[in-house]
């Protein structure tokens, strides 16, 4: 068991030390949740879970709450090595004891990486039940996974997901500002700044050392597959969970038939059960996002070949490098997860007759929206299979909202059978599929594509 005087020093270290300088995320935490609620913040590995804790961190400060009553603890910390669940107790009995005064009061507690502290849901529940206290929890998606977390606290907390920057919070961290009108240089800016975010992503770190990314996107890959899968998972075939994760980067649509069959060409021996349990894995830990064909059958969705979609388009120009319409296809895929639409529940692809709609947006059983992506529409073969395919998923599905994503086209279409929107990707990300404006009612505004 760690000794007081370590914790002591652990907790008023964060108390002494200035917070780093922060960059705003668009990812809205309410912080007057009610206290019997924990708040966890769930991401892929180098999201900036940590900092966002940060964030919430001085919001709560800029409100009038005194940081004495807030308390901080990384579990990352080499000091809490081996930190037991009688440890976490001792912590806040050791924050009370500097601060008697808050045992009587409202206090905010910040657990950042609690999921290596083996059984620690049943403190955090404790918390809960009996303390007043508003607690808010980081964990990198290796142990903290939100079904795991809604089985241990039983609906006892609110998830977030914090991806990789969007692209507005790219131009802020770059301290570049989007406005309606710009200059020719203003432009030109913007511009540069997309080309660099459509290649190498929006891993903050990476953005913040740009001369050291591509070193630190090869050691995003190898920590996640190590962290988050195999040791995670206990697998032992390192081989195959490697090549699995080439396989997804390259794949349009991903067959775990045929994955298994080039395998056993190899003579690498693993059962099909395996390999799906590990593309469930990379799902999990935030890697990669399986897409299923839509059907108003559910059997029929689970049975389709999903398409693949990656959390960032680093690992593209990582593994297969200058792919320019998967990239853009990617990145469009990313805006609407980052809207806060659910693959297979909100999000879904549309295949009838061996024409293809890209994604399909709906809301119960209604279909809201249909949508292209499509890099490079100056071909007229290539705009006319996109218009085609569109009107006959909106006369089939009675959707009207139709929608073609561009690199720089700007436009409308009308038919017969009704209208297209032309957006260029860098208007669609910056104006029309942000993220809801605060106060917004998400669960509504988010729809409204």
């Amino acid at each position: 068991m760690l000794k007081k005087e370590i914790l002591a020093q652990i907790i008023l270290d964060f108390q002494k030390k200035d917070l780093p300088e922060l960059i705003e995320r668009e990812l809205e935490v309410d912080l007057e949740i009610p206290i019997k609620r924990a708040i966890v913040i769930l991401g892929p590995r180098r999201s900036g879970k940590t900092y966002y804790l940060y964030y919430l961190i001085e919001k709560l400060l800029r409100k009038g709450v005194k940081k004495k009553e807030i308390l901080y603890i990384n579990f990352e910390d080499q000091k809490l090595t081996d930190f037991s669940l009688n440890d976490l107790s001792m912590a806040l009995e050791v924050f009370y004891e500097i601060y008697p005064e808050n045992k009587s009061q409202k206090v905010w507690l910040f657990f950042d990486e609690i999921q290596n502290v083996e059984r620690w849901e049943i403190f955090i529940r404790s918390i809960l039940d009996k303390e007043e206290a508003s607690v808010f929890i980081s964990g990198s998606s290796s142990k903290l996974l939100s079904k795991e977390i809604a089985t241990s606290l039983r609906g006892r907390t609110l998830n977030y997901v914090l991806l990789p920057f969007s692209f507005s919070e790219f131009l802020k961290a770059k301290n570049i500002t989007y406005k309606k009108y710009l200059s020719s240089g203003e432009k030109a800016k913007v511009a540069n700044a997309f080309s660099e975010y459509f290649s190498y992503g929006g891993y903050p770190e990476t953005i913040i050392y740009p001369k050291e990314r591509e070193r630190m996107i090869n050691e995003i890959v190898e920590v996640t597959i190590y962290r988050d899968l195999i040791e995670r998972h206990k697998i032992r075939n390192t081989k195959v969970i490697k090549s699995m994760f080439n396989h997804l980067v390259r794949a349009k649509e991903f067959s775990v038939h045929r994955f298994y069959n080039f395998l056993k060409s190899l003579n690498v021996k693993v059962s099909k059960n395996t390999l799906y349990n590990y593309l469930e894995f990379f799902n999990d830990a935030f890697i990669f996002f399986p897409l299923k064909k839509f059907s108003f059958s559910l059997k029929n969705v689970e049975q389709s070949l999903p398409k693949i979609y990656m959390v960032d388009n680093a690992f593209i120009t990582s593994i297969i490098g200058n792919d320019e319409s998967k990239k853009f296809e990617n990145l469009v895929f990313l805006s609407l997860l980052k809207k806060g639409l659910e693959p297979n529940r909100d999000i879904f692809y549309y295949s009838s007759n061996g024409g293809e709609v890209d994604f399909l947006i709906k809301k119960g059983r209604k279909v809201l929206t249909l949508i292209q992506a499509c890099f490079d529409i100056s071909d007229y073969n290539t705009r006319q299979r996109e218009l085609k395919n569109l009107f006959r998923a909106s006369e089939k599905l009675n959707c009207s909202n139709l929608i073609i994503i561009t690199q720089d086209y700007e436009g409308e279409e009308k038919r017969q059978g009704g209208k297209v929107r032309f957006f260029p990707i860098r208007k669609w990300l910056l104006t029309y599929c942000r993220v809801p404006e605060k106060g917004a009612k998400s669960e509504s505004e988010k729809f409204k594509i």
